[in-house]
C-alpha cells in the first residue's frame, strides 16, 4: 500500500540562489533606469510586470526603450548599459532558477493499491481546482459594481430629465439629487450588484473559491480606482475624463484626497462581494439551497450563552463605570459567595461526607469555564470600540456643526457673481433668482479689501457692502449685533452715539446745561455726550477688531482703498473715507470677527465706484442640497457669464479637512474593534477545540458543512451584536452625560462655553455595522476550520 499523492520538491538552495540574483538584477536595471531618468517612460510597462506572464513583454518592452532615452538625453555614465543589460539578465536569470528548484516528485513506481477501484471519497469526487464560471461571477461581479457605481452617482447627480414637475423645468434643470444623496443610492445599488455576484458565484462553485476571488479582483476590479487616481494625477487623463466624471470627483474631493475616497470606496466594494461569496457558500455549500437558522441558532446559543444576564450587565458595569470599580465589587461578591458555600459544604461534610462531595462538584461546575471567560472579553473589547467610536465621532460631528453654524450664519449658502465684472442688473438678476425652487433669501453686496484705522491701530479688513432690510433673509449678522443694536441704524447715522474726541466735533459750551452722562452699549465706558459737527456713515465692525483698533459704538474710523486714487492738492492719493462705529457684532468666529466690516450697500457703490453689486448671496432650504440648486440658479440666468458657487465650494479646504480628521479617526478607533475581532477568533476557536466531539456527532447525523459554518458564524455574530447593543447603549448615555452635563472649555480660547456633541443617527449606526461585521468576519476562519473536522477523527477517542 503507498500513497497516490505526488510531493512537490522544493531545492531550497536553487531558491533562495535565484532570488538573490534576481534581487541584483532588480537593483541593477534600477540604478540604470535612475541613472538614464526615464522612470516616466518605463513606469507603466513595468508595473504591468506585477501581473501575470504578460508582465515580461512589458518588462521587455521597458527596457527596449531605455537605448532611446539614453541616446536622446546622453545622460547615461559610462558603463550604465552594462549594468542594464546585465541587471536585465540576471531578473531572468534569477527567476529561472527559482523555477528549476521547484519540482514535482516522480510518480511511484509500485502497483495500484487494494483500495484501487473503490469509490472516491465525496468531497475529493465532486472537487474542481477552477470555476471559470466562478472567476466571471467574481470579477465581472466586481467590474459591473464600480460601473454602476459611477453610471448611477452621474445620473442622479446631474439630473434625469422631468416632465412632470414644471418649476423644475422652468428652472433649466430636471430630476435630481444631492451629491451626498446620490452617492448613498449609488453605493447601495452597487454593494447589492456585488454581493449577488459574489452569492451566485460560490453557489456554483459550492465553495469559497479564493483563487478565483483574487484573479477576479485583481484583474477585473482594481483597473477602476487605479484610472481614478490616475486621472487626479495625469493632466491628459483628467482632461479626457474630468467633465465625464465630474460627479463623481466632486464627491470624492469632499474628503479633501479623492484617491483615498475611490480606494475607501473600492474597499467597500469588496467587502460586499466577501459578504455575498460567505453567504452562497453558506447557503449553497452542501449542494442544494439551505437558508433555515433555527437549528443553528439554537446550537449556538448553547454553546457560548452571551446573552446571559450576568455577562451582560457586568459589561455594561465595566462600560458605564471603568474597569476597575465594577471588577472590585465584582470579586469581593464571589469571594463572598465562595466563602459562605465553602463554610456550608464544610459542616455538611461533618455529618455527610457523599452530600459535601456532590455540593462541591456543583460549586465547580458553577465557575466560568475559560471559554466563558474569553467570551466576555470578546463582548466587552466589541463594546469598548463601538463606544469610543460613538464618543468620538459625535464629538467631531459638534465641532463641525458648530463651525458649520457659525461659517453658514455670517456667510451665504450660495453666491452668484460674473465671471468677470460686477453686477449692474442685479434687480433683474434677483428677480428670476426668486423663480427658482429651494431658495429662501437672497440679498445683494459688495466686496472689497481695505485698511481701517483708528486712533490706536491700523488693520487690513474686508469691507462688504450690504442691504439691511435683506440680509437678515440670508445671514444671521442682525442677530449678532451685540448690545441689542440693529443694522437699521446704519440708515440714520446721525443717531449714532458720538463720545467726542474727533477733529470735527466741538464740545457743548459750558453753562447751557449739565447732559446725562452716556454710557456705550459694548464696553459700558461713560463720559460726557458731545455734539458731532458732521454726521459720518456709519460702519458695522467685529468684537475682536473693535478691540484691536480700540474703539466703541460712535468712534470715527478711516477706511482706506489701495485699490483707486483721488486727487488732493498735494497729489494722487488713495481712498480714504470716515465712518462712526454704528455697532459691534459677534459671530464666534476669530477670523469673521476680526476681518469683516459691513456699510449700506450704497456708501460700498459711491466709494469704490460700482454701478449695482459684486453678486448677489443666496440662502437655500436645504444646505447639501445647495450645489444643485446653485446650479438650477445659472440654468435659470442663461449660464454664461453668470456662475454660482455653494458654501461647499467656497470653505472647501476646511471642511475636507475636518470630514478627513474624522474619517482617519474612525479608522484608527476600529482599531478596537479588530483587536476584539482577535479575541473572537480565539474564543471560537477553543469553542472548535472543546466541541470536537460535538461536530462529529452532528456531521455524523447527516448536518453538512454548510450547517457546521452557521453554527459558528451565529456564535460570532451573537458576540458582535451584543458587544455592539452594549456599545451603543453605553455611547449613548456617555454622549447625553458630555450634552447636558457639559465639559466646559475656556471661550476666549475656544470660542465655545462647552465641548459639543452631536448624535448623529447614520454614523452611530455605522459604527455598530462596523463592529457586526468585523466579527462576522473574524469568525469566518474559525467557523470554515469546523467544517473540516471529519466525523471519523472527532469519534476516535470515544
Amino acid at each position: 500500500m503507498h500513497s497516490a499523492e505526488r510531493q512537490t520538491v522544493h531545492r531550497w538552495s536553487l531558491i533562495w540562489a535565484g532570488g538573490l540574483v534576481a534581487l541584483v538584477g532588480l537593483i541593477l536595471v534600477g540604478l540604470s533606469i535612475s541613472a538614464s531618468e526615464a522612470w516616466a517612460e518605463v513606469a507603466s510597462a513595468l508595473g504591468l510586470s506585477l501581473f501575470g506572464w504578460g508582465g515580461v513583454a512589458q518588462l521587455v518592452d521597458g527596457v527596449m526603450l531605455l537605448p532611446a532615452q539614453a541616446a536622446a538625453k546622453q545622460s547615461l555614465p559610462l558603463g550604465s548599459p552594462g549594468f542594464l543589460w546585465s541587471g536585465a539578465l540576471a531578473w531572468l536569470v534569477g527567476w529561472g532558477l527559482i523555477a528549476s528548484g521547484i519540482r514535482r516528485a516522480p510518480e511511484p513506481t509500485e502497483g495500484p493499491s487494494p483500495a484501487a477501484g473503490a469509490p472516491l471519497y465525496p468531497r475529493l469526487a465532486r472537487y474542481r481546482d477552477f470555476y471559470w464560471s466562478t472567476l466571471a461571477a467574481y470579477g465581472g461581479g466586481i467590474l459591473l459594481a464600480e460601473l454602476v457605481l459611477v453610471l448611477l452617482q452621474t445620473v442622479l447627480s446631474s439630473g434625469v430629465p422631468s416632465t412632470d414637475l414644471s418649476s423644475a423645468r422652468d428652472a433649466g434643470g430636471g430630476l435630481s439629487l444631492p451629491p451626498t444623496g446620490a452617492f448613498a443610492i449609488a453605493l447601495v445599488v452597487a454593494g447589492l450588484v456585488a454581493f449577488i455576484s459574489g452569492f451566485v458565484g460560490a453557489s456554483r462553485a459550492q465553495r469559497l473559491a479564493l483563487p478565483e476571488a483574487t484573479i477576479g479582483v485583481l484583474y477585473l476590479g482594481l483597473p477602476v480606482p487605479i484610472l481614478l487616481t490616475l486621472m487626479e494625477r495625469i493632466p491628459s487623463l483628467q482632461l479626457a475624463l474630468g467633465y465625464r466624471l465630474r460627479e463623481v470627483t466632486y464627491v470624492a474631493g469632499l474628503l479633501g484626497r479623492p484617491e483615498l475616497a475611490y480606494w475607501l470606496t473600492f474597499t467597500g466594494l469588496v467587502l460586499a462581494l466577501v459578504l455575498g461569496i460567505n453567504t452562497g457558500f453558506i447557503a449553497a455549500g452542501s449542494g442544494r439551497v439551505d437558508l433555515k437558522l433555527g437549528f443553528e441558532l439554537f446550537v449556538a446559543r448553547r454553546h457560548v450563552a452571551v446573552f446571559r444576564p450576568s455577562l451582560l450587565l457586568g459589561t455594561l458595569a465595566v462600560l458605564m463605570f471603568g474597569i476597575i470599580p465594577p471588577l472590585l465589587v465584582y470579586f469581593i461578591i464571589r469571594a463572598a459567595e465562595a466563602a459562605v458555600e465553602k463554610t456550608r459544604i464544610r459542616s455538611l461534610g461533618l455529618s455527610d461526607p457523599l452530600a459535601a462531595s456532590e455540593a462541591l462538584h456543583k460549586l465547580k461546575l458553577r465557575e466560568q469555564s475559560p471559554t466563558m471567560m474569553m467570551t466576555a472579553l470578546s463582548v466587552g473589547g466589541v463594546g469598548v470600540g463601538v463606544m469610543a467610536l460613538i464618543i468620538v465621532l459625535s464629538v467631531m460631528s459638534g465641532f463641525e456643526a458648530d463651525l458649520q453654524q457659525k461659517i453658514l450664519g455670517t456667510n451665504a449658502h450660495a453666491v452668484v457673481s460674473r465671471y468677470a465684472g460686477d453686477l449692474p442688473e442685479y434687480p433683474k438678476v434677483m428677480e428670476t433668482i426668486r423663480k427658482v425652487p429651494g431658495i429662501a433669501g437672497q440679498t445683494p453686496f459688495i466686496i472689497n479689501q481695505v485698511m481701517i484705522a483708528s486712533e490706536g491701530n491700523v488693520d487690513g479688513v474686508i469691507i462688504k457692502g450690504i442691504d439691511p432690510k435683506t440680509v437678515g433673509d440670508v445671514t444671521d449678522l442682525p442677530r449678532n449685533i451685540l448690545g441689542g443694536g440693529s443694522l437699521d441704524i446704519l440708515y440714520t447715522p446721525e443717531k449714532i452715539l458720538s463720545r467726542g474726541g474727533d477733529d470735527e466735533e466741538s464740545e457743548t459750551p459750558a453753562g447751557e446745561g449739565d447732559e446725562a452722562p452716556a454710557e456705550d452699549d459694548i464696553i459700558r465706558r461713560t463720559g460726557p455726550a458731545k455734539k458731532a459737527a458732521a454726521v459720518l456713515p456709519g460702519i458695522v465692525i467685529g468684537r475682536e477688531l473693535a478691540a484691536s483698533l480700540r474703539v466703541v459704538v460712535g468712534d470715527r474710523v478711516n477706511v482706506v482703498s489701495p485699490l483707486g486714487t483721488e486727487l488732493s492738492p498735494s497729489g494722487p492719493v488713495p481712498k480714504n473715507r470716515a465712518y462712526r462705529v454704528a455697532a459691534i457684532f459677534y459671530s464666534g468666529m476669530y477670523e469673521y470677527d476680526s476681518k469683516f466690516v459691513y456699510i449700506l450697500l450704497k456708501e460700498a457703490q459711491d466709494f469704490f465706484g460700482v454701478q449695482g453689486a459684486s453678486g448677489i448671496e443666496l440662502k437655500v432650504l436645504d444646505i447639501d442640497d445647495a450645489r444643485r440648486i446653485a446650479g438650477q440658479v445659472v440654468k435659470a440666468l442663461g449660464g454664461y457669464p453668470y456662475r454660482a458657487r455653494d458654501w461647499g465650494e467656497m470653505n472647501k479646504n476646511l471642511f475636507s479637512a475636518l470630514r478627513l480628521e474624522k474619517l482617519v479617526m474612525g479608522i484608527i478607533l476600529s482599531i478596537i474593534i479588530i483587536v476584539a475581532a482577535g479575541l473572537i477568533v480565539a474564543t471560537v476557536i477553543m469553542l472548535v477545540l472543546e466541541k470536537r466531539k460535538e461536530i462529529s456527532v452532528l456531521k455524523a447525523l447527516g448536518v453538512p458543512d454548510g450547517g457546521i459554518v452557521k453554527i459558528f458564524l451565529a456564535e460570532g455574530l451573537q458576540i458582535g451584536v451584543a458587544g455592539g447593543l452594549l456599545g451603543l447603549f453605553s455611547g449613548l448615555s456617555w454622549c447625553l452625560f458630555i450634552e447636558k452635563v457639559g465639559i466646559k472649555l475656556d471661550p476666549e480660547v475656544y470660542y465655545i462655553p462647552a465641548l459639543p456633541v452631536r448624535v448623529e443617527p447614520l454614523q452611530t449606526a455605522l459604527a455598530v455595522v462596523i463592529a457586526v461585521l468585523v466579527t462576522y468576519l473574524a469568525s469566518i476562519y474559525p467557523a470554515l476550520k469546523a467544517s473540516s473536522v471529519e466525523p471519523v477523527e472527532g469519534l476516535k477517542a470515544e
